[in-house]
């Protein structure tokens, strides 16, 4: 059994896998100044955010088409 943590992709969400377009992390990575991220203005309910992996909470953003609810998770 492996007990290293998993890595977290913080440019991909956490739910579905696919790119976050999380404009912070963007900046991150470039060091390029971006506008304010779209999920400053995002409404994220407690039962979305409740599905995202403990190990990834507050490491890696919920991307736009899971929050608007259109995707469904992946399961395990």
């Amino acid at each position: 059994m492996n007990d290293a943590p998993a890595l977290i992709a913080a440019d991909r969400c956490p739910l579905c896998g696919q790119p976050n377009r999380c404009a912070m992390e963007l900046e991150r990575e470039t060091g390029q100044p971006q506008p304010p991220c779209w999920c400053t203005r995002a409404d994220f309910g407690a039962e979305l955010l409740a599905q995202v992996p403990p190990e990834a909470r507050g490491r890696a953003c919920v991307c736009a088409a899971c929050q608007d609810g259109q995707k469904s998770p992946r399961r395990a």
